[in-house]
């Protein structure tokens, strides 16, 4: 369950980017950035460089996440950032994560589900990332 989250949740992410504001000058590579500037930070593009996850990273892999997130990202840990990262994080992150398995388990416990063939993959950023027509799908009771 734990792997097929987070691959969700890079592909996915709650939030598609967050902003943090530079309280002094610092070099992110070869920029310098000032003081006082607000900078929004795409944790999408983190969650779909190939350079961290593989030439495969638009495709749906939770085993990616097998040997854990450091080995999933690399040794870049700090590329994985769903509920963003540090002091900031997000505080609902272990109930958002506990509260999902649980639900998932009790509902496949249950039932088993396809897509329905009138489905659009189409997600959208209104606050945080979710499909712009709902997830139509169709429950079979096991």
């Amino acid at each position: 369950m734990s792997l097929i989250l987070n691959e969700s949740l890079r592909l996915y992410p709650p939030v598609a980017s967050f902003g943090r504001k530079v309280e002094r000058e610092v070099r992110l590579g070869n920029v310098s950035v000032p003081a006082n500037v607000e900078l929004i930070v795409s944790n999408l593009s983190f969650h779909h460089d190939p350079r961290i996850w593989g030439e495969d990273t638009q495709l749906f892999k939770p085993e990616r996440f097998a040997e854990g997130i450091a080995k999933a990202t690399n040794n870049n840990i700090r590329a994985f950032v769903p509920f963003g990262i540090g002091p900031r994080s997000c505080v609902g992150l272990n109930f958002a994560i506990n509260e999902a398995k649980i639900v998932l388990s009790m509902i496949l416990q249950r039932y088993s589900f396809t897509l329905s063939p009138g489905y659009v993959h189409l997600p959208t950023q209104y606050v945080t990332v979710r499909p712009q027509h709902g997830v139509q799908v169709m429950l079979h009771s096991l």
